[in-house]
């Protein structure tokens, strides 16, 4: 089993993936592990909705309709829930708290959706977080069925990982390091 330090480094996005995907027996397991990400008062302030089969075509319709194109052009953004065959919408469920503000709640939900990707990815599957312009519409809400509380981030695209994976970017952050005496 690889540290959480080379799983980090190992870790890239898959922009391609194929047809198959985790069933949720899988995904529970993952969550029960994703889920342990440092929060604030316990709130668990997060929830993930899975997205299969007809799902992502009423997701590519809602992110057609909120896009407000012409139809031309709204038919190829409503084919994007199509590139996945299992998409994770992370939602953060906000909750008032006198001591955890609703943006550290947000953190706390985009701290489970980065931690998922880690797990699937060292499980073997493909996955990519995507959002976009219209992840906050009305309508998109409204197909995920949300509550007044609660706020999509995105949505993990996941799949099969393809046969061959680009090798990772060297990105050398370790220069954004800033002490203070």
């Amino acid at each position: 089993m690889a540290s959480v330090r080379e799983a980090a480094l190992r870790r890239r996005s898959s922009p391609k993936v194929t047809d198959a995907s985790p069933d949720d027996a899988e995904l529970r397991e993952l969550l029960d592990a994703a889920g342990r990400v440092a929060d604030h008062a316990a709130l668990a302030p997060w929830r993930v909705i899975a997205l299969r089969g007809d799902a992502r075509v009423r997701l590519g319709r809602a992110l057609a309709e909120a896009s407000g194109l012409p139809p031309e052009h709204a038919e190829k953004l409503a084919a994007k829930p199509l590139r996945a065959p299992l998409l994770l919408a992370i939602v953060a469920t906000v909750t008032p708290h006198p001591k955890v503000p609703e943006w550290e709640q947000e953190a706390v939900a985009a701290g489970v959706a980065h931690l998922l990707t880690l797990l699937l990815d060292e499980a073997g599957w493909g996955v990519m977080w995507r959002t976009g312009p219209h992840t906050r519409r009305p309508a998109v809400a409204a197909m995920h069925g949300l509550g007044p509380n609660e706020r999509l981030l995105g949505w993990l695209y996941v799949g099969g990982r393809p046969a061959e994976r680009a090798a990772p970017r060297e990105r050398g952050t370790g220069d954004r390091l800033t002490t203070l005496d």
